[in-house]
């Protein structure tokens, strides 16, 4: 059971069923998990998801390479939720199999894709550092495109409050005991 659920739609203020009907007509197609938590404060929420629209769907980086982002950062939080909930979309998207499983596992992924490796390099050292080198920056800026590389920290960054409030919410992802992540 989740720390704090989503509100009941009969409680909800104008503030919060505007927010919801925003989220629930749009990509997401549903108002759950951390989304959820949000709408307790109906400001976080509007502002939030509109960020996590623009990142997941309309940001320049490729749904593969974006996945892979969102991946790595599921993984380095530990955010069971977000794993269950981008595992597909990245295997749909091309991302191979094994490298999908050697990142839940905590392993270092052997890419073929030189721009699923600058990716991959820039996420984890942001993530694990808390700055990226400079032959990380070099390389992602010279397969992505400087721009590309600012969407990437925005996605990142996004990812990150996601897990934040996955992991401060407790907030459970059905079959997540099956997950080992």
């Amino acid at each position: 059971m989740s720390r704090l659920e989503t509100p009941p739609l009969d409680s909800l203020t104008s503030a919060q069923k505007k927010v919801h009907e925003d989220i629930s007509s749009g990509p997401r197609g549903g108002v759950y998990g951390p989304l959820g938590v949000w709408l307790w404060r109906p400001e976080l929420a509007s502002r939030a998801q509109a960020l996590g629209r623009y990142c997941r769907y309309d940001s320049s980086l490729p749904p593969r390479l974006s996945e892979l982002a969102i991946l790595t950062t599921a993984r380095h939080w530990s955010a069971e939720f977000e794993w269950l909930h981008h595992k597909q979309p990245a295997l749909d998207a091309g991302i191979d199999p094994d490298i999908v499983e050697a990142i839940r596992q905590g392993l270092t992924p052997a890419f073929s894709n030189d721009d699923e490796q600058a990716v991959y390099n820039f996420s984890l050292e942001l993530q694990i550092n808390r700055v990226v080198s400079d032959s990380t920056y070099k390389k992602a800026v010279e397969l992505l495109g400087q721009g590309t590389v600012v969407d990437l920290v925005g996605v990142l960054g996004y990812y990150s409050l996601i897990s934040m409030t996955i992991n401060a919410f407790e907030i459970d992802a059905p079959g997540s005991n099956d997950l080992q992540l």
